[in-house]
């Protein structure tokens, strides 16, 4: 789609657009940004503590989005904004999980902790739920039994 094409969607003009967001990819990055924002905020409202909560909200957001977020992340070599969204993506889920899982990590400290941190954001990673959805076909509710036991024998991994 062509500059024009977006401007005349929003109902302003090209230069309109230009002069606030200056590149394409700075515009890519903001209409990126307003999609996903509501299912962050969605996210950032799982019950702390709560596993299988915090599982079944991940995998709404997954299931909902991720095939369009693995789409997104084959560009991310080619296209630096795609590189920089994708990594603060990472940043951000690793917050998340640090937050809403962090009675899983309560007691540790060091590398004990920073290892549990890991497997627990691999766990949860969509990439995971790509391979368990997508790859082996397993149905919501399998998928995040399998997740929920990962992330809870987490706590033996020690």
């Amino acid at each position: 789609m062509r500059l024009s094409e977006v401007a005349g969607d929003a109902k302003v003009s090209a230069q309109t657009l230009h002069a606030h967001f200056k590149t394409k990819d700075a515009l890519f990055v903001a209409a990126w940004g307003w999609r996903m924002t509501p299912e962050s905020t969605r996210r950032d409202h799982a019950p702390v503590g709560d596993i299988r909560a915090a599982v079944r909200v991940l995998y709404d957001s997954y299931d909902a989005d991720g095939d369009a977020v693995l789409r997104l992340l084959t560009q991310e070599e080619r296209i630096p904004a795609v590189q920089e969204m994708a990594e603060a993506g990472r940043r951000w889920h690793r917050g998340w999980v640090e937050r809403t899982l962090g009675p899983l990590l309560d007691g540790l400290s060091g590398a004990q902790r920073e290892r549990r941190l890991v497997a627990l954001v691999v766990a949860t990673d969509l990439l995971v739920w790509k391979l368990l959805r997508r790859e082996m076909g397993l149905g919501r509710k399998a998928a995040e039994q399998i997740v929920t036991e990962m992330v809870t024998s987490s706590r033996g991994a020690d």
